[in-house]
Formats: structure tokens, sequence, C-alpha cells
């Protein structure tokens, strides 16, 4: 896909600033530091319009992009993230499920999650969590560049069998060092976006 635009509207901290309009939207959720910001920034084919953040979970809003004037890219707060306190997670906790629950633009949500390792706990219960609410699911493993391309397919085995993924569910492997993966995550964003 060709990006001609692609900006910020809004850093929304309550369901009353979601931007309205009949746009459809993906989200992207994963854990802190998992590189969400750089696949934003990879796909996008932009160097710093998702801030990378040296310290995880400070995306504490849902941040909106809007694309080629067509859709938008929500960046959702990471999840597995300690140093918040608990009534701070619990009142973000509210926001997300009405945003996922809710959304009538939503089409589908992006989840990343490291290819290296096996799904941690929270993205297990996430993933449990987003097909509970019947979402269709994008997994993203990330940091591919980090492992002999050989292993690939054991990582990606790990992650669908930690998950119990559902069959309809795809994987794509994906390194923003490299743009492994970047068109394969097009052409599946692409079929969330507008199949749906």
């Amino acid at each position: 896909m060709k990006i001609n635009s692609a900006e910020i509207v809004i850093s929304a901290a309550k369901p009353n600033q979601f931007p309205g309009g009949p746009f459809p939207e993906v989200a992207l959720s994963g854990r802190s530091n998992v590189g969400k910001s750089s696949f934003i920034n990879t796909v996008l084919g932009r160097k710093n319009l998702a801030r990378t953040s040296q310290r995880p979970g400070k995306t504490q809003t849902l941040n909106f992009y809007f694309i080629n004037e067509r859709f938008h890219f929500v960046d959702v707060p990471g999840y597995g993230y300690a140093k918040v306190s608990k009534s701070e997670r619990e009142a973000w906790g509210k926001v997300m499920e009405i945003y996922f629950q809710e959304r009538e633009q939503l089409k589908g949500v992006v989840q990343l999650i490291d290819l290296r390792h096996k799904p941690t706990k929270d993205d297990i219960m996430m993933y449990d969590w987003l097909k509970h609410n019947e979402l269709p699911v994008l997994i993203i493993g990330t940091k591919a560049d980090k492992i002999p391309r050989g292993k690939w397919d054991k990582h990606t085995k790990q992650i669908k069998e930690g998950l119990e993924m559902a069959d309809e569910d795809k994987i794509v492997v994906f390194s923003s060092e490299t743009g492994q993966g970047k068109d394969k995550a097009w052409r599946e964003l692409s079929s969330l976006l507008f199949d749906n």
C-alpha cells in the first residue's frame, strides 16, 4: 500500500474523545516494549510518527493515526506494565473495554508478540479476551531479525500453540530492522480494514 498521508489526530483518554466518522480502523495491541511504535513507523514508512519510548508503558492513551484520509490505526496502551498504580490500570481497563466492545469502526486487532519467546500470560489473556469479544486478530511476530531464518517456523508454531490460535487468524513474521514481513502485513491489514 502506498502511504500518502499519515498523522496523529488525537490521543484519547476518554471514549468521548474517540474521533467520529465512518473510517474503518485496526487497533494495535501488545506488551510494552514489544516493538509496537517501530511496527507503526515501519509499515507507514515514517521515521518518528509513533514515538518509541525507553520507558515501557508510557502510552496511556489511545492514539488515533489517520492514514491516507481513509482509515485509522489505533495504538492502544501496552499491557504487562508494572509501574502503574492499580487504580490507573483499572481506569484504562474501562476505557479499553468500551473501545473494544462498542467501537463500530473497529474491524480487527493487530496483536504484536515477540517472536523470540513463547507468548506470555498477558499475551494469552489478551488474545482470549479479543476472541471472546469476537474480534478478528492478526498476530505480528516481532524482532524476527534476532532469530536465524531457519528457526522462524519453529517460533511461529510456538506462538500458534501457546495462544491456541483460531484457524482463521493469521500470523506474520516481522522485523522493523529489515522490513521483513511488511508487504505481507499490509495484505492482511487491508483485508481486515476493507474486506470485513
